[in-house]
Parts: structure tokens; C-alpha cells; sequence
């Protein structure tokens, strides 16, 4: 039976829109788009997910790609996207029942930047997780079996009583190599409550 969880962030806990963030400071559909493709281009951020990569080279990378015209726009979206992730509705409130009403710890797992990590304060869901981790931080990325098993050995934890809540596939798969339960997130919150309020350890 699970008696500890650990959640995804992005699409998960809060929604991770690219044009809803560049859309908050561009209004033009071509510049938008863009500059939306450029700023969160995976060759740069599965970098910073790993740490290889600082956020002054995600900038001047990024400009080397944009019309001139849009490159004080390239700042402004990057240093802002942590303030545009509104959270996906009802999870909040489901990791609240699971600390309340089932005392279960709660942790936080996630492929993300230095630049969100030092920021994460400003993220008001964060506050919610016993501890978290990220993969900049941590210098592993999901869904190496490596960083399921530091999580584990530093929460203090095991991974057949711990539930691995991700949007990804892959994550899930690697968390269930690494000896956790896993559950692939599809957006329905209910669904998610339901499968916990079956397999969840109570008292």
C-alpha cells in the first residue's frame, strides 16, 4: 500500500502553457510564436534541466535567433515565466487531503532549472511539499533510476510504498524501473483521487 508521494510539477501541480506565457507580453501571433519556439526550445532546456547550461546562455543563444527588434522581449519572458503557471485546478486541494486527512508525506520531483529553483518561493503550491527536488540542482535528471533512489535514500522512504505521480510516460516508466508505483497524469484530478483513495495506507 502507498504511504508516500511524490508529485511532478509541470502539468502536474501547475499548468506549463508556453504561449500563455509568451502571450502575456507579446501580442503580435508571429512574434509570439517565435519567440515562444526560440526562448523554451528543448536544446536549451533540457540543458537547464540538467544544469549544463546558465540562464545569461539561454539569453544570448536565444538572440542570436530573434530579429533584433524582439530581443528585449527575450528577458522579460524568460525571467517571468515562474509567475505564469497558474495551477491545474483541484490539485492543490488533493495534496492538502493528503497530508491532512491521510498523514502521508508529500514531495516535490522535478525536471527544472537553477533559475526556479532559487526562485521557488515565489511559487505559492511549492509551500505545499515537504521537500523538493530538482534535477538542476540535484545533477540527475528523471527518468534515470539515479535520481528516484536519491529521493528515496533522502526522504528516508521506500520505493514500494511511494507513489510517482508524472504527465510524462517516460518518467513513469523509469520510476516503476526504479522500484516505485507510478501513475501516468492525464489532467483528471478525480481520477487521480479516486486511484489514491483505493491504494492509499490509512492511520
Amino acid at each position: 500500500m502507498i504511504k508516500n508521494f511524490i508529485f511532478d510539477f509541470g502539468k502536474v501541480i501547475v499548468h506549463f502553457d508556453t504561449k500563455y506565457m509568451v502571450k502575456r507580453y507579446v501580442e503580435d501571433e508571429a512574434d509570439a510564436a517565435l519567440l515562444g519556439e526560440v526562448i523554451f526550445d528543448r536544446l536549451y532546456w533540457d540543458k537547464l534541466d540538467a544544469g549544463t547550461i546558465s540562464d545569461e546562455e539561454v539569453i544570448v543563444e536565444s538572440k542570436k535567433r530573434l530579429p533584433k527588434r524582439l530581443h528585449g522581449e527575450v528577458e522579460r519572458i524568460y525571467y517571468n515565466w515562474i509567475y505564469n503557471i497558474p495551477e491545474i485546478e483541484g490539485m492543490t486541494d488533493l495534496v492538502r487531503k493528503i497530508k491532512s486527512e491521510y498523514g502521508a508525506p508529500v514531495y516535490l520531483l522535478s525536471n527544472i532549472s537553477t533559475y526556479f529553483a532559487d526562485h521557488k518561493d515565489q511559487v505559492p503550491s511549492i509551500a505545499l511539499f515537504d521537500r523538493c527536488f530538482f534535477s538542476a540542482v540535484c545533477g540527475m535528471t528523471k527518468p534515470s533510476a539515479e535520481i528516484f533512489g536519491y529521493v528515496c535514500s533522502e526522504c528516508g522512504i521506500k520505493p514500494e510504498e511511494t507513489l510517482f505521480i508524472d504527465d510524462s510516460e517516460k518518467n513513469v516508466e523509469g520510476a516503476r524501473r526504479a522500484g516505485l508505483n507510478a501513475y501516468l497524469f492525464d489532467g483528471d484530478v478525480k481520477g487521480l483521487e479516486k486511484y489514491i483513495d483505493e491504494n492509499i495506507k490509512r492511520g
